[in-house]
């Protein structure tokens, strides 16, 4: 077992939206939070949080749910299993780090995330790793 906390922070928090233009509409221009990026092919969109780094995420496949940081995303998954977690979806490599699902003993899925950059506004709107 872990001698240190595996949880190490929120990346992002994701809150389903039926359309991004929609999600946008509502969060960035009636609540006017600054769009950081948007990437139409997974259907999500990131918006600032002004007093933090956790980013908020329009999404259109997803619940909602926080996405947990942590420092290496394989020695994560293996302590949580240890400790009574299962794995739903296995780790996978994302434009900017690596993502993996386990569930909990009691039922809540835990997104993990090990970043090792961010999504950045392109010219054309869409999102690129920086």
């Amino acid at each position: 077992m872990t001698t240190s906390p595996v949880l190490r922070g929120i990346d992002a928090i994701t809150i389903p939206v039926p359309g991004l233009d929609e999600g946008l509409a509502f969060y960035q221009e009636r609540l006017g939070h600054q769009l950081l990026w948007r990437n139409d092919a997974v259907g999500q969109a990131g918006l600032a949080l002004p007093d933090s780094d956790v980013e908020v995420v329009l999404t259109t496949r997803q619940p909602m749910e926080p996405n947990w940081l942590v420092d290496s995303l394989d020695t994560a998954v293996r302590d949580l299993v240890q400790g009574g977690a299962r794995v739903a979806a296995e780790p996978t490599s994302i434009p900017v780090g690596r993502v993996a699902v386990v569930i909990d003993p009691f039922g809540n899925p835990l997104v993990l995330v090990e970043l090792m950059g961010r999504y950045e506004t392109a010219s054309d709107g869409g999102a690129v790793p920086g």
